[in-house]
């Protein structure tokens, strides 16, 4: 009889941070966000009134680039949402009569990079508020792919090239000119990018400053094998949610 193989071990694929009073911090929930554009939209309120109804957590933005075109953000911890209640939506009016932009699709899932003091914040409250705020209305999204570079990288140099890039999104937000959704996406999108980045701000302008500030960093510059297509629009609507 051949030996039997040992089990392997299972994968611990859970989102992990700060260690609490000395004992690990892990969550195996997170938060999914879509963003799905169209265009022929004659009537933006119409959209926003179907979001509302349906009672679901997100915005609607109308697109700076389309006079016609405008763009929905749903957000769900369960992913059986986006083929039930939100697929269900857009079958329906005014979603029918709209035709969809797929190049501008985007879809990922809320995530941790080890070093957080409060999962529930960063997986959940975040990026709900960032993406709900009425103070924020303007919004810049767009996926990346890194190369395969990057991965080949030794811990401590991948963690010098992302904090060159946090301190800038840190600056930017600090001072309440930019403020972001940072998503993964592997698995997920359609055209194999790593990561999904929202954009929020008050203004428009410094959230084209935050893109253009971060090419100089070395992830943009050396690192990245793509960037985009990018959306950009302002919030006609968006879910009111309690900040707190």
């Amino acid at each position: 009889m051949r030996p039997q193989r040992p089990t392997p071990e299972k994968p611990d694929i859970s989102e992990h941070g700060s260690p609490i009073d000395g004992q690990p911090q892990a969550m195996d929930r997170r938060l999914f966000v879509q963003l799905l554009a169209f265009t022929d939209c004659v009537d933006s309120s119409e959209v926003a009134a179907a979001m509302q109804h349906n009672g679901v957590v997100g915005a609607v933005y109308e697109d700076i680039h389309d006079p016609n075109g405008v763009a929905v953000l749903g957000m769900s911890e369960d992913p059986n949402f986006f083929v039930t209640t939100w697929r269900d939506m857009l079958k329906a009016a005014p979603f029918d009569l709209l035709t969809p932009v797929p190049e501008l699709t985007m879809f990922g899932r809320s995530y941790s990079i080890g070093y957080e003091p409060d999962l529930e914040e960063v997986l959940f409250n975040r990026p709900i508020r960032t993406g709900t705020n009425p103070d924020w209305p303007w919004a810049v999204w767009y996926p990346l792919r890194r190369k395969g570079e990057f991965n080949k990288l030794s811990a401590e140099e991948q963690r010098a090239v992302l904090m060159e890039h946090g301190t800038i999104g840190m600056a930017f937000g600090s001072h309440d000119m930019a403020h972001d959704i940072r998503l993964a996406c592997h698995g997920l999108d359609r055209n194999d990018n790593d990561f999904v980045v929202g954009l929020m701000g008050k203004d428009l302008h410094p959230l084209s400053a935050v893109v253009q500030t971060m090419r100089k960093t070395k992830q943009t510059s050396e690192l990245l094998q793509c960037l985009g297509p990018f959306f950009v629009g302002k919030a006609i609507w968006q879910t009111k949610v309690q900040n707190g």
